[in-house]
């Protein structure tokens, strides 16, 4: 969120406790979007404030650590939690830390990418941006 945000990477990030907030402003075809970017912390003592984070969501991202698979099962309880909240939010998953994920043996990058159908964005945030274009022209031009 920090890079796609601000541009910059910090190698010393701090894992979200909690519920952190941040806006970013973009411009599509010549019109303004503000971006509300609620990040909230991963762990199961943060599932009570799921509602604040999802009710009026348009997007909801759903982030895990490509080299924790463990982090892959846990997401799928927060999709399934967000979705009670918020049926009509575009869903993307979107798998973090490619580059650890890359040196992986073949097998268990096809194991991984097999659990997560990763017909979705993967984000190597050092060098990737988050939010392809293409996924924002989506976001903008929903009915």
């Amino acid at each position: 969120m920090v890079k796609y945000v601000e541009g910059s990477f910090d190698e010393d990030y701090i894992q979200t406790l909690g519920v952190n907030f941040m806006e970013k402003t973009i411009s599509v075809r010549r019109t303004t979007i503000t971006f509300s970017i609620w990040d909230l912390g991963g762990q199961r003592e943060f599932v009570n404030m799921l509602p604040l984070v999802c009710n009026d969501a348009v997007a909801i991202l759903f982030m895990f650590d490509l080299s924790r698979k463990s982090t892959l099962n846990s997401v799928k309880e927060w999709y399934r939690q967000a979705r009670g909240f918020n049926k009509t939010a575009i869903p993307f998953l979107i798998g973090t830390k490619y580059d650890q994920f890359a040196t992986f043996p073949r097998d268990e990058q096809e194991e991984i990418t097999k659990q997560a159908s990763l017909a979705l964005p993967i984000a190597n945030l050092r060098s990737q941006p988050l939010v392809r274009p293409s996924d924002l022209q989506r976001l903008c031009t929903r009915p």
